[in-house]
């Protein structure tokens, strides 16, 4: 009998549990600039990126977990652009008062990235092939 994982086709959804959800909110709204498309509750709300959604949630199932440390990334999201918006959202970023973790670099291994933090720490990257 195979495995029922073997049924798994995609990452439907990706949930970032939350310290603070009005910073979270106001950064992937605001500075990311993704549009709500969907909230359950003032504990989660719901951005469409292509075909999966990203979501923002308090704690619930987590709530007696031990958090993160501050300074500790939880999660990387590494999001895919053209090449010109790698740099162009640094200096959007940058505009905005975020901090730069890496300025936009060409990989060896065929990306120009950029990496950031969102308001509790996650690493984001915006990346293209080159």
């Amino acid at each position: 009998m195979a495995s029922a994982f073997a049924a798994i086709s995609a990452i439907d959804y990706t949930v970032l549990i939350t310290r603070d959800m009005a910073a979270m909110r106001a950064f992937y709204e605001d500075v990311m600039g993704f549009t709500l498309e969907r909230a359950l509750s003032e504990n989660w709300r719901e951005y469409r990126i292509g075909p999966t959604i990203l979501a923002l949630s308090a704690p619930g199932f987590t709530a007696g977990d031990t958090p993160v440390p501050p300074g500790t990334a939880g999660v990387q999201l590494a999001f895919r652009v053209p090449v010109e918006a790698v740099d162009a959202g640094a200096t959007e970023l940058m505009e905005r008062g975020v901090t730069i973790v890496s300025p936009p670099t060409d990989r060896d291994f065929g990306h120009r990235t950029l990496f950031f933090r969102d308001p509790d720490g996650n690493l984001i990257e915006l990346y293209a092939d080159i």
